[in-house]
């Protein structure tokens, strides 16, 4: 990972900007400041299709470590997969198509 490029990115990219990762589904997201808090750049997870883009407009966004260990613990519940599977079964099949990026960091 390149903290430099974090940062360069953290500075100069676009608000709401996203730069792809060597790891499919991993990208980072600029956020921008908002109240009190200034800029900062986040972790997001977003599926990808067979071309290796985004499947959703915008994934699961992840700020901190703290973050991430409160979505594991989420997704260890046993009635999540059982609430999915009646959700898939509910909602009608929308097939979306997202743009693709230049820049990929590597991890």
């Amino acid at each position: 990972m390149s903290e430099d490029k974090i940062l360069s990115f953290l500075k100069t990219g676009p608000d709401w900007g996203r730069l792809k990762t060597s790891i499919h589904g991993i990208f980072l997201l600029k956020m921008p400041p908002y109240r009190n808090s200034p800029a900062r750049v986040a972790v997001e997870l977003n599926p990808v299709n067979s071309s290796n883009l985004p499947t959703k407009k915008r994934g699961l966004v992840i700020r901190s470590k703290i973050e991430l260990e409160q979505f594991k613990e989420l997704f260890q519940f046993e009635k999540l997969a059982p609430l999915l599977n009646i959700v898939d079964n509910v909602n009608p099949h929308i097939t979306k198509h997202a743009k693709q990026g230049d820049d990929v960091l590597e991890i």
